[in-house]
């Protein structure tokens, strides 16, 4: 018999087995499979040691008489054979079943989860590594929180983002949180604003009534939780009474094992009146920094926003873009909606005239480099650059130096570790550098007239 015309015979054969047999044994005639019909016998093939057994000792008669009837073969008869390879195809059947269920319950998870994370605690769901651009200025950070989503405090607890605004600490926090929310749906995760917090703080602990309740409430709602995301920590600073909840909160979390992601647009030591309980606290996991996107990194951004909203637009205009944008994300993403806007409400195709007509942007043709900064400076004052990074204490060397540092934060937005290491200072020296500055430029004609001409040299302005 062909091979064809053996399925259709025993496709015949199954259903007469299905509408005889009682309806607990229909799953293991389903499976069989058909190998062979020689000589009267049909073999059929079975992974189900069980069901080769129950079958022939309470159904092989009723079987046989099925197939005798079909095939007009009283000799006919049914051989059962049990198959190792077989029964390892329906295990992986099985765990391939299994595991949709466990991802179907995963995700009913998540999206319980997630819904409890959105009405309590506003999570935007565009804040997904998937859409996070990674760069040379952000990948370590990156690479941090993706490994903190990835394993919640098994690795880097806390996790302290810091970096100006606009470059994406409140992105990745939230990144943290969705992952963690679809990978690991029972945990529960928590975002919520240091603002928020205070304001949650000050209204339970003002309440007269059931005063005790209250607290107890409020300490549940953010340490009945394994992971809490707390977001730009540094509107804390001068809090007293916020300042030792917030102790009293981290302390409670991190010694029941969970995990702690911060942000802050400043390290720890550089947040005002902070307590020193709680800078060590903060600084005791990992610390990393957001800095501004380099060229190709905003390129992609504004290439990535484009596509994402499958907006048509000349090369030379998002590079025009993504040129003339650099201090942080936010501004680059704002310029980029501020031209399709227009060119949307206009009918305008997106090129470089018009990003220019719409944004006015001096070009910035030239970046800017501590090197070029300290170059231009050293100039200024008559000396030579390596005077600028040495430990000379001389008032002239000083005064070059330390205006070196300001124009360095304030035409770089590098960090002022970053400016320490570049000459050869303490992160608190250069801060101190810096704030000496602002504190001339309001009093000392001499220094806003010198930062006014090294800029002009600069050609920022």
């Amino acid at each position: 018999m062909e091979n064809i015309e053996l399925k259709r015979f025993w496709e015949k054969v199954k259903e007469e087995l299905i509408g005889s047999l009682p309806e607990s044994v229909h799953p293991w005639i389903y499976s069989l499979e058909v190998s062979g019909y020689d000589k009267g016998v049909l073999s059929v093939v079975t992974g189900q040691a069980m069901a080769r057994d129950w079958l022939k000792k309470n159904h092989s008669s009723q079987m046989n008489k099925i197939l005798q009837t079909i095939s007009n073969d009283s000799n006919a008869r049914i051989h059962i054979i049990y198959d190792e390879n077989a029964a390892k195809k329906i295990k992986k059947e099985v765990e391939k079943i299994h595991k949709k269920e466990i991802e179907a319950k995963q995700k009913e998870l998540a999206m319980e989860n997630l819904n409890f994370m959105q009405s309590n605690a506003n999570l935007n769901l565009k804040y997904k590594f998937e859409n996070f651009v990674v760069g040379a200025n952000n990948r370590f950070a990156h690479d941090a929180s993706l490994a903190v989503a990835k394993n919640p405090a098994k690795k880097y607890n806390p996790l302290f983002i810091y970096g100006n605004s606009g470059l994406g600490k409140t992105h990745l926090m939230q990144a943290i949180g969705h992952y963690i929310l679809f990978h690991t749906p029972d945990l529960k995760v928590k975002y919520t604003k240091t603002d928020d917090y205070i304001n949650d703080f000050i209204s339970n602990s003002r309440k007269t009534n059931n005063s005790i309740e209250n607290m107890s409430k409020f300490n549940k709602k953010y340490t009945n939780i394994d992971v809490i995301l707390i977001d730009d920590i540094q509107f804390i600073e001068s809090k007293e009474k916020s300042m030792e909840r917030m102790q009293h909160t981290f302390d409670k979390l991190y010694e029941k094992g969970k995990q702690i992601v911060i942000t802050s647009d400043r390290i720890p030591e550089e947040i005002p009146k902070l307590t020193d309980a709680l800078t060590s606290r903060f600084k005791s996991g990992l610390m990393v920094e957001l800095m501004p996107p380099d060229l190709d990194t905003r390129l992609e951004i504004v290439e990535k926003l484009a596509n994402y909203n499958d907006i048509a637009a000349d090369d030379d205009a998002l590079k025009y873009i993504a040129v003339n944008f650099s201090k942080n994300v936010r501004e680059l993403e704002g310029a980029f909606t501020k031209v399709c806007a227009y060119a949307e409400l206009n009918n305008k195709s997106i090129t470089l005239e018009l990003a220019r007509e719409i944004l006015k942007c001096k070009e910035n043709i030239d970046k800017l480099t501590f090197d070029k900064i300290a170059d231009v400076t050293s100039s200024y004052y008559n000396i030579n650059m390596s005077d600028i990074k040495s430990s000379s204490r001389s008032q002239k060397i000083s005064n070059a130096r330390q205006l070196s540092i300001y124009l360095c934060r304030e035409l770089t937005n590098e960090s002022f570790e970053n400016i320490g290491n570049y000459f050869n200072k303490k992160h608190t020296t250069a801060l101190y550098a810096y704030e000496q500055v602002v504190k001339k430029i309001k009093t000392n004609v001499e220094t806003s007239t010198a930062i006014k001409e090294i800029k002009q040299a600069l050609k920022v302005i």
